[in-house]
This record gives C-alpha cells, structure tokens and sequence, in this order.
C-alpha cells in the first residue's frame, strides 16, 4: 500500500518534470559591412525530422550515417515553406548556407544578400506548428546595435519590427 501512495505521489511529478517544450529561435541580424541579413535558426532534431519525414513522406536519418543525401535539399524546401521574411516591405528570398548537429539540436545558416538598411522586418514563421500545436517560434532581430523581439505561435505566426 505505501508503495501505490509513493508512486502516486511521483508520478505527476515526473510527468510534469518530463514534459517537452516546443521552442524554436531564430536569430536575425544586419551587417552592414556586408550589406545582408543572416539568420541562424534552431530547432530540436527529433521535430525538424519529424516534421519532414510526415511532410514529403521520407525518412532523414539525421545525424546518422543513413542520413539522406539529399537532407539540405529537404531542410531549405520545408524552411522555404513554414518561413517568411519581407525586408522594408519587400519580400525577400533567403539563401541556406548549411546546417549544423549539436546535442539534439540542428542550426540552419541563412542569408539575404544586397539588402538596403532595414527599417522594418516582417517574419511570418510557422515552423513546426503544424505537428506541434504548442510550438512557440522566438524571432530577436539586431538593426545597427537595436534588438527586437517577437513570440509567435500557431495562434499569431506573423509580426513586424520597426527599427
């Protein structure tokens, strides 16, 4: 009997102590010695590739050496897809650099090229929401040593900063 009290006792505890966050974050930033965006994104590898695998119906393997060949074309087709970004205005198209592994989390490296001072950045971001309901997308952008920041959500996935 003591022990169906103790473990009734911990079991909520664990369940509350093991519950999963859905937290992307993306990292916006003018350079203008170079006159461009770049961004790094990070998401938890188990949800990218979750996301991915439903979505075009495949299975990446990430981080492992059955990795698909093709992971980078798939990872920029799904960014292109769930993540928007207008410059003053005008939307822009974003090159991927590449990505990168860490723990169990998978950075992408994009950039705007030839990009005129911004002085306001429009983010519609809906990465992951359709798989994860709860997910939460932070946007920080830095303009000339100015940080902005936005928190959306499946309910509100677009925002605007003003610099």
């Amino acid at each position: 009997m003591k022990k169906l009290v103790v473990l009734l006792f911990i079991l909520p505890l664990l369940s509350f102590t093991l519950h999963k966050y859905y937290v992307a974050l993306t990292e916006i930033e003018y350079r203008e010695d170079t006159r461009s965006i770049q961004m790094i994104m990070n998401v938890f590898m188990d949800d990218i590739e979750l996301a991915i695998n439903k979505d075009y119906d495949t299975n990446l393997q990430i981080a492992t050496k059955n990795e698909l060949k093709l992971i980078d074309d798939l990872f920029y087709k799904y960014l292109k897809a769930h993540f928007k970004i207008t410059i003053n205005n005008k939307e822009k198209t974003y090159k991927f650099i590449g990505k990168e592994y860490e723990g169990d989390i998978v950075y992408f490296y994009l950039e705007i090229e030839n990009v005129s001072l911004p002085k306001s950045i429009n983010v519609e971001n809906t990465i992951l929401v359709d798989h994860f309901p709860d997910q939460q997308n932070l946007i920080k952008a830095t303009v000339k040593k100015e940080r902005k920041s936005l928190f959306l959500s499946s309910d509100n996935d677009k925002g605007l900063l003003n610099f």
